[in-house]
């Protein structure tokens, strides 16, 4: 399909990225008259402008940004289908890749990496963080070849291995908070409070420990990453719901946190997509955590 090649598609990503022609040239390696001239044909085959021109800048059009997720996954599922056929050939090694949640069951994830590493020294590892709805839909359409959620899984769409380490729900706070005299915090202790809290954790395991109240909280904002929302504790702008150990709150940090009450905890799950072909090293990898999670069963 001329204009709309592999090649073409990364050269808009990456002008995408730059959001300046000069420099992606440079980091493509091509001139940035052929560059131009690539881009002008993919504009031409799409009957669409990609992109609005600035002075010193270019910027996505709607179209342009519709363009760039598509091609980010086309891309990406590429990538995905050359690294397998390359791996059937590379016994001592292979790419895995994982969309992992941030919990602490990622510890066990990577130490059968490890252990894997030991029989597979040219192993690599590709890994996406996000949420659950993020990796599922990233597993569906095969970029991935695992994931790890923190909540339990579509069984009819994965297959699942629970993993035996559950994370432990807190409240980051300041230390020379009032709230740090208790031992843990009840749905009455939260009222009133401005909160921070990951999407799916608010609407899926606050939801349930409130009993479906939590209209009644006050929720600041959703925040993604549990290291972001500790910092606008830090400065005093709320308060930060989030599994325990994932910040810092040792004796150097003015935070600190508490269990709730009663207490909730999430369970981890690794999944992949049900039915799909898995290659020789991923085989090799589950392997390798089931006996992490189970040796006795393992060795039976």
């Amino acid at each position: 399909m001329q204009g709309m090649d592999l090649t073409t598609l990364r050269y808009f990503v990456e002008i995408a990225r730059e959001e300046n022609m000069t420099r992606a040239a440079n980091r493509l390696h091509v001139s940035q008259s052929a560059l131009s001239k690539r881009l002008a044909a993919l504009e031409e085959r799409l009957d669409t402008k990609l992109f609005r021109r600035r002075s010193f800048s270019i910027e996505l059009t709607d179209e342009g940004r519709r363009l760039e997720e598509r091609a980010q996954e086309l891309l990406q599922l590429h990538d995905k289908i050359e690294s397998e056929f390359r791996d059937l050939h590379e016994p001592m090694g292979g790419t895995l890749a994982f969309g992992m949640a941030e919990a602490h069951s990622v510890q066990l994830v990577a130490k059968a990496v490890r252990r894997l590493k030991e029989t597979a020294p040219k192993l690599l590892c590709r890994i996406e963080s996000g949420d659950t709805a993020l990796v599922t839909m990233l597993l569906e359409k095969g970029i991935l070849d695992f994931g790890l959620v923190v909540e339990e899984p579509d069984r009819g769409k994965f297959e699942a291995i629970e993993l035996p380490v559950s994370d432990r729900w807190v409240l980051i706070l300041p230390k020379d908070h009032p709230l740090t005299k208790k031992t843990a915090l009840t749905f009455e202790d939260l009222k009133g409070l401005p909160l921070f809290c990951s999407v799916q954790g608010w609407r899926g395991d606050i939801e349930r420990w409130s009993g479906g109240r939590t209209s009644e909280l006050s929720l600041e904002s959703h925040v993604t990453l549990p290291t972001n929302g500790a910092l606008f504790v830090r400065e005093g702008l709320g308060f930060l719901l989030s599994f325990e150990g994932l910040v810092d709150t040792g004796e150097t940090s003015p935070l600190t946190c508490r269990p709730l009450d009663p207490p909730l905890t999430a369970r981890s799950y690794l999944i992949r997509r049900k039915n799909a072909t898995v290659t020789p090293i991923a085989e090799r990898f589950l392997a390798v955590l089931r006996e992490l999670v189970s040796p006795r069963e393992s060795r039976s």
